[in-house]
């Protein structure tokens, strides 16, 4: 018998993990089981909205989804750390192994368990913004309207400029017309994929974050349901998929930044010292912020300071 399956994404269909990450994972379940889970893949805002659609999986409107973390943090506080603490790690090697190895993904599987939704991180990546025009001083960086969301916009608004919220799906128009500066969509392809350096020539780095910031969420009796087989599948390519779109999001990145350079005139806007010391003092009161949210956020900053501090960082 054939599963279809719907997947509302927070993904428009022009970002490029809408294809690499959600459209990769559909093919891959319909070799694997024979066409007997197949996907029904649906972009950005079809069915619900981004911030919508953990509650759609939740209640069993439909079975599966994709989301940010910093979309649940009023129901799973622990996920105020799963955004991404600003300026923790500094390699993407470092944040996968925190979350698959110390444990930090498991520790959200649990929390939302509690809602009957299991939780599986697609990859880990840095999260990187671009800016209309460049960042020279901190007084450059305190003028800026910037895009952004969960815990990043709680973060940059406490480090002088204004964040604010913008869906995906009209990032490129806010840009265009000025009602914002900047914005994060995931860093250089994100970026690349829904055009945003058309109107925004500067890409920002050092990197705001680097963490798990899309996830696979799935209603807990949907994949109960599954055939004993199908379900083993399904969990298997999840876990699969994080370290192949993990390595393979990286080496794209490269080649989209040497891409954006050659062909659109992008720069490379490294941020002036002034500005990263700011950010950096920032991010320690940020840090103590969602250790406060619930013991499981205090438990979870606690090993994530351990784990930087046996890496000379702290």
């Amino acid at each position: 018998d054939t599963i279809t399956w719907r997947v509302q994404s927070h993904w428009p269909a022009s970002s490029s993990s809408y294809t690499d990450s959600l459209l990769a994972l559909k093919k891959k379940l319909e070799e694997r089981t024979n066409g007997r889970l197949i996907l029904e893949p649906y972009e950005a805002g079809t069915l619900f909205s981004a911030t919508d659609t953990f509650n759609a999986v939740r209640r069993g409107i439909i079975p599966m989804g994709t989301i940010a973390p910093g979309y649940i943090i009023d129901q799973v506080p622990l996920a105020g750390v799963a955004s991404g603490l600003p300026f923790a790690f500094r390699k993407v090697e470092e944040a996968a192994y925190f979350h698959k190895e110390l444990g930090f993904e498991q520790m959200m599987r649990e929390a939302t368990a509690k809602y009957g939704v299991y939780y599986s991180t697609d990859k880990v990546y840095p999260t990187e913004m671009v800016v209309r025009r460049p960042i020279n001083s901190y007084a450059d960086f305190t003028k800026l309207k910037i895009r952004s969301s969960g815990t990043l916009q709680l973060f940059l608004t406490e480090a002088g400029a204004a964040a604010s919220y913008v869906p995906g799906a009209e990032l490129y128009t806010a840009l265009s017309q000025g009602v914002i500066d900047g914005a994060h969509w995931g860093a250089v392809q994100g970026a690349y994929s829904l055009s945003l350096y058309e109107v925004a020539k500067y890409h920002v780095r050092p990197a705001l974050n680097i963490a798990g910031t899309d996830v696979f969420i799935i209603n807990q009796k949907a994949l109960d349901a599954l055939p004993d087989d199908v379900r083993k599948i399904l969990i298997d390519t999840l876990d699969q998929q994080f370290w192949e779109r993990t390595n393979e999001y990286q080496y794209q990145e490269e080649i989209a930044l040497a891409r954006a350079q050659r062909e659109l005139g992008v720069k490379l806007n490294v941020l002036p010292d002034d500005v990263q010391q700011k950010l950096a003092e920032t991010a320690q009161k940020n840090w103590e912020m969602e250790a406060k949210r619930s013991p499981e956020s205090a438990k979870a900053v606690e090993m994530l300071r351990a784990f930087l501090t046996d890496l000379g960082y702290l």
